[in-house]
């Protein structure tokens, strides 16, 4: 008599990344994601987006309260700011006396989308990642592994990563920089100033490359 043989569980399907990037997304912070793959953020809704290089980002970065989101991908830096920034930017670099020079500065807003870095790991750790043109780990980032970057427009620079990445549980648009600051209003960073900064190191870094001319190939950095 054969006997009764025991039951063994079916192996468990593995969970896809992007699924539990887009859970972590949306049920964790309660940000929109567009349906489909690949996993893509929508701008406009809870944050706009600054995308700047790398080298002027990290100089706004003083500017920006600790718990602003920011992300990089090899020599860009997308900063996150406040919802109706990506409209503000044109009349408020207009009176900066920036509108009219051109400027490697773009903005992401109502339509947006933007490819989403894979979540910090629980408890992640281990080396920060640099930013060009830096000898050390940019300030207050970690370093996460993440999936494509955001922009098609600058491929073949690695997957994007959060430098300081979302925290669960608090309210990301309280530390966004925003127009309603200016004058000393509320606690979140000014964004006049960041889009002032960062415009003077656009500025900058495009007359460095102008004086290095074509054959320059080396990242350069603002100090």
């Amino acid at each position: 008599m054969v006997g009764t043989l025991p039951m063994i569980p079916l192996p468990r399907r593995p969970v896809a990344p992007d699924a539990r990037a887009r859970d972590w997304y949306e049920n964790e912070l309660g940000w929109a994601t567009a349906p489909g793959g690949p996993l893509r953020l929508l701008t406009g809704v809870r944050f706009d987006v600054l995308d700047v290089p790398a080298a002027a980002g990290a100089a706004t970065l003083r500017h920006l309260a600790p718990g602003t989101p920011v992300a990089l991908r090899g020599e860009r830096m997308r900063l996150l700011v406040a919802a109706g920034s990506a409209e503000e930017l044109p009349g408020l670099l207009d009176w900066l006396e920036w509108g009219s020079l051109p400027l490697d500065l773009i903005a992401l807003g109502a339509g947006g989308r933007l490819d989403a870095p894979m979540p910090p790991e629980p408890g992640a750790g281990g080396p920060r990642p640099a930013l060009p043109g830096r000898s050390g780990p940019a300030p207050h980032a970690r370093a996460v592994p993440a999936p494509r970057s955001a922009r098609a427009a600058h491929p073949g620079q690695g997957a994007a990563v959060w430098l300081r990445p979302p925290e669960p549980g608090r309210e990301v648009e309280t530390s966004l920089p925003t127009l309603s600051a200016v004058g000393g209003g509320g606690g979140a960073p000014d964004l006049v100033r960041l889009v002032d900064t960062v415009a003077t190191c656009c500025h900058r870094i495009r007359l460095r490359r102008a004086c290095a001319g074509p054959s320059a190939v080396q990242p350069l950095a603002f100090s």
